[in-house]
């Protein structure tokens, strides 16, 4: 009973920060300011200078399977987005990159994980797949990729189980 009223209670306030922003970019963003930008989606996570201008990022996690990079030009203008969740950047993480490589490619975890025996830690990041996975990456202490794969969610285990017959 007190899961099912944490789960509504969470779902409303969702719901209630959906209303103020969009869950991905404006359908016209390109030549859009920062500003209006900002009003539609929300402040982003995460702010990058690049040389070329500036990225925002947008994680729609804990439970949104993506993560949103908006690239402004000098001027602060939208020049393209790209939703990073996605298979091809996943198969670009390697043992031995650093969190903020990892970081750099698919933006926030949508959840970290400590390790026992102080051995790091694990970040999943959620992703638009057809079956029940999330991707995770183990980082070591020294903040190096481990090892990266497929996992199963909590959400999701038990749901393959007969128990009822």
């Amino acid at each position: 009973m007190l899961h099912s009223l944490f789960f509504w209670s969470w779902l409303a306030a969702v719901a209630l920060l959906t209303a103020c922003s969009g869950y991905g970019p404006p359908d016209a963003v390109v030549g859009m300011g920062r500003i209006e930008l900002v009003a539609q989606m929300g402040p982003p996570d995460m702010e990058r200078h690049l040389n070329e201008g500036t990225r925002l990022e947008f994680p729609r996690g804990p439970y949104g399977k993506h993560t949103w990079f908006v690239y402004l030009d000098a001027s602060g203008r939208a020049t393209r987005t790209e939703q990073v969740l996605t298979e091809q950047n996943f198969n670009r993480i390697d043992a031995g990159m650093t969190q903020d490589d990892v970081r750099q490619l698919l933006g926030r975890p949508g959840e970290v994980q400590m390790l026992g025996r102080a051995r790091g830690v694990v970040w999943n990041y959620r992703y638009e797949n057809n079956s029940c996975n999330w991707f995770q990456v183990e980082l070591s202490l020294q903040q190096q990729v481990r090892s990266a794969g497929y996992g199963e969610p909590p959400e999701c285990r038990g749901h393959n189980d007969r128990s009822d017959e």
